[in-house]
């Protein structure tokens, strides 16, 4: 599903106007965003757990040409699923 598939689902089920559903999409991941930012974690009941973490500098290979490249630190986020969320697609 895309992100316009999801404003389309959103305002189809809401009852609201795809343009409503499209500010509150975009303010929620802003939102998910700057809480991620600041406080490095957002968790939400039945659907899992958003973290950031820090990846170390390390060696990688260009598949092109199988050269070696460093690879920078840096941040990445990290989801893990809920149990609800795992029991509920099996």
């Amino acid at each position: 599903m895309t992100k316009l598939e999801l404003i389309a689902q959103v305002a189809k089920e809401t009852g609201i106007s795809q343009v409503d559903s499209k500010k509150a999409l975009e303010s929620i991941l802003a939102h998910i965003t700057k809480t991620l930012k600041k406080d490095g974690r957002m968790a939400f009941f039945g659907l899992g757990v958003f973290e950031v973490v820090k990846r170390k500098k390390r060696q990688g290979r260009n598949p092109r040409t199988n050269e070696p490249v460093v690879i920078k630190a840096h941040k990445a986020v990290k989801f893990k699923s809920a149990k609800a969320l795992k029991d509920a697609i099996n």
